[in-house]
């Protein structure tokens, strides 16, 4: 019997306290799905539309309406209200704050929006962290590699979210001009994590393992 018929057959059997609870945990997965994932499936390409067949692609105004929050605060452009997907913690909404999982998904779709500006192919790749990514970019050839080492030493050395985010915008464009995707989940766990500065630096050890694995290696490797 397959995982499918098992699953469906305990549908069948559970009471209806149970099906509640598993619909309010389906709801709660899908609401929790963030914007790239949306549009990128588990192939890395776009998600195909059961109705048309053809690529979902994120609408140019959805991208504009993201890109409208570079260099502003969370909650600040309108426009990107409907495209957040993190849960309010209703405590925090009380004392009119954030918390600081809605100030990093903030951040990660304005990003986003500036990443997947005119791309023709997804720029969210789930696997590929900043580390990674950069490192693609600095063995590239578009790049000066000692202009860039010192561009991810300043966005590692970042002692503000704020410093950190203008550093992401410059080599975020950098990414887009040679089309290298990011697992963007990623990233806004990284923004996420800076808000606490004793969380800093295993986000820089983990930037650096990915960033510094081009050391010792012939671009052959």
């Amino acid at each position: 019997m397959t995982t499918e018929h098992t699953a469906g057959a305990a549908a069948e059997h559970a009471t209806p306290a149970e099906r509640i609870a598993a619909a309010e945990r389906t709801t709660a997965a899908a609401r929790r799905r963030r914007y790239w994932d949306e549009f990128t499936g588990p192939d890395h390409n776009w998600r195909y539309d059961p109705r048309t067949k053809q690529p979902r692609r994120p609408p140019g105004e959805d991208l504009a309406a993201l890109r409208s929050g570079l260099g502003r605060p969370v909650m600040d452009s309108p426009k990107m209200w409907p495209l957040y997907s993190c849960e309010v913690n209703d405590v925090l909404a009380l004392r009119d704050e954030v918390s600081d999982e809605q100030k990093a998904e903030h951040a990660a779709l304005a990003l986003y929006g500036l990443h997947q500006q005119s791309q023709s192919k997804p720029m969210h790749r789930r696997g590929v962290k900043l580390g990674e990514a950069l490192r693609v970019l600095r063995r590239s050839g578009k790049v000066s590699e000692e202009a860039l080492d010192t561009r991810v030493a300043q966005l590692a050395g970042a002692t503000s979210v704020s410093a950190l985010l203008v550093h992401l915008r410059g080599l975020i464009t950098q990414l887009r001009s040679i089309t290298q995707p990011l697992d963007y989940s990623h990233l806004m766990a990284d923004i996420q994590a800076w808000h606490s500065t004793d969380r800093r630096p295993q986000v820089r050890l983990k930037w650096s393992i990915g960033y510094q694995a081009w050391k010792d290696k012939t671009p052959a490797d």
